[in-house]
């Protein structure tokens, strides 16, 4: 199965993500790419597949939520580089500039990484949901400083009007020691 598309639940119960997570499984020709707890006590469900399987599991899931849904989506067409960068960091060119989109919840900031990666030709890097940061989430990418600014700058209005944003940078030529604590 490739996935092409991805889905997302955000739930306020752990107890209510595993069943949230089955019922999404059930519901579709899906593939679970993450399925754990986040800080703050949440729980979040992430698959990938077609994206008419995609949105009838994460349709399935909320219906299951029962009252604990948080936030859900599906983005069509995801960028490659959002799959790689998911949970993972991919070694940085130390040349460029460093942009880091900074998110109160996991689901807008994967549609602003996703936007960003689609907006100019940068990598992203890492994408950390939630885990040891109170249950926010962020990520990294790197390119020329023009690309970087307006990968930012997309990923920024997707968060910003979600009203999530917490903070948007973008480093020129950051410190070599700077991206090592990137990777």
């Amino acid at each position: 199965m490739s996935e092409k598309s991805i889905g997302l639940i955000e739930l306020s119960s752990v107890a209510a993500g595993f069943e949230v997570a089955d019922t999404m499984l059930k519901a579709g020709n899906v593939r679970l790419l993450l399925s754990r707890s986040i800080c703050s006590g949440k729980y979040m469900v992430l698959i990938g597949g077609e994206m008419a399987a995609v949105q009838a599991a994460v349709e399935a899931g909320g219906q299951a939520a029962n009252g604990c849904l948080i936030d859900s989506f599906t983005i069509a067409n995801v960028h490659p580089d959002v799959f790689v960068a998911l949970g993972r960091t991919q070694t940085p060119e130390p040349n460029g500039a460093l942009g880091i989109l900074e998110s109160f919840n996991v689901a807008t900031l994967i549609q602003g990484a996703d936007a960003a990666a689609k907006a100019a030709a940068v990598q992203l890097l890492e994408i950390r949901l939630a885990m040891a940061l109170g249950g926010k989430a962020f990520c990294t990418l790197t390119g020329d400083v023009g690309a970087v600014q307006s990968a930012v700058a997309a990923g920024r209005r997707v968060i910003a009007e979600a009203g999530v944003l917490v903070n948007a940078v973008v480093i020129s030529r950051p410190h070599p020691d700077v991206y090592r604590e990137v990777v």
